[in-house]
This record gives structure tokens, sequence and C-alpha cells, in this order.
């Protein structure tokens, strides 16, 4: 879907972006580095049927001589719907030469996460005047081992059912208040058939392979 956009709003957030804490090797830098604004140019020039239609004049219907003009750009990928459930996928490799190669480091992810930076200021499902978007996290999946061989755990979150979630993920309704703390709830691992409870200190210090989110406000 192409949309013509106000030139000065197109690029807007619903919270400023530079306000954020952007600690290196944190989930808000990835995102941030995944939704930050890019200039194309030289062979990545886009091409503009408006400068193209006004260099060759709108009688020029012959495309062996029509000449495409191709102009400088800006593009940023931002949320336009705020799902009811949001699942983050770490990237857990690398190109090496010609092997890949699995990527250990720990990345830092909060228990309450607020997507409004990264969301389009005229994002669809989020009531007007909101300037913060937030999820709650209640399932992570973790592997051990490398590119060839390993083990997948995951950590889950035992909690009360929300009725608000339920409205989100059936009906698309989004209410004009939630709670915006997590819901209280024990954290299990799960590895295969041994399950065990586990404190949130010890689910925020795993190294996160998939991060479940559910949305609070």
């Amino acid at each position: 879907e192409v949309l013509t956009e106000d030139p000065e709003t197109a690029f807007c957030t619903l919270a400023n972006r530079e306000e954020l804490n952007l600690e290196e090797g944190s989930i808000h830098h990835c995102l941030y580095q995944f939704t930050h604004n890019e200039k194309l140019t030289e062979t990545n020039k886009l091409l503009c049927d408006v400068c193209t239609q006004r260099h060759n004049g709108p009688k020029n219907n012959v495309k062996s001589e029509k000449k495409y003009i191709y102009t400088n750009a800006k593009k940023q990928m931002l949320i336009s719907l705020a799902p009811p459930i949001l699942t983050l996928h770490l990237k857990r490799f690398q190109q090496a030469g010609f092997n890949l190669r699995k990527v250990n480091r720990h990345i830092k992810f909060p228990e309450v996460i607020d997507l409004a930076p990264f969301c389009t200021t005229k994002c669809k499902n989020v009531p007007e005047g909101n300037t913060k978007v937030l999820y709650s996290l209640y399932g992570v999946v973790e592997h051990s081992g490398t590119m060839r061989s390993g083990h997948y755990t995951a950590y889950a979150k035992m909690r009360s059912m929300s009725n608000h979630l339920s409205d989100l993920v059936l009906r698309g309704q989004c209410p004009q208040a939630l709670e915006t703390e997590p819901a209280k709830g024990q954290w299990f691992h799960i590895s295969d058939t041994h399950v065990q409870a586990v404190s949130v200190s010890k689910v925020l210090s795993s190294q996160a392979y998939l991060l479940f989110y559910e949305r609070l406000l």
C-alpha cells in the first residue's frame, strides 16, 4: 500500500526516540538499529514516478523512449499496527567467511517494554493522545550449543488470564485504559520433561533467542 504522507510527519514516532537509553547490547538498541532512518543514494536511489513523468512529459507513453528518473530518498521501517502479541526474534548467527557462527552474546531485555518510540504517529490501533505502547514479557526461548547441534529450553510465566488481551486478540478492540504493570505470576524453566520454578532475574539473564510479550497498553 502506497500512501502520500506529510513529509514533516512521515518519519515521526509516538514517543521521542532520542530519549531512549540505547545501551549497546540491549533490545532497545536492536530495535533502534532496525528502525533507524536510512538514506537511499547513489546505486540505492529510488525510482520516482512523478519525476519520470515530469521529465518525459504526459504524452510520452512509448516505453522504449522513456527515461526513468531516480532520486535520493529516505527510508524507515516503523510499526503501523501494534500487535496483541509481540514476538521478537534475535539473529543469533553471523557470517564468518563461508561458515555461520553462533552469537552467544547476552542481549539485555526488560520485563516491560515500550514500543512507542518505534511506532508511527498514525499507528492504527493506538488511541489518539497515547504516547506509550506497553508490553509485558511472558515467554522466552533459549538455545544452548552451536550452529550444528544444541538444545532448546523455554521460560514461561504462569499468570491470570487478561480479559483486555482477549479483546485485543479476538476482536481487535483497544480499550482506552489498561494495566501498565505486568500481571503477577510465577516463572518456570522448561527443559524437555523437567520443569522448575525460577526467579524473574534468572529469566532476564538468559541468552534469549525468541521473546514473547503481551500488550498491556
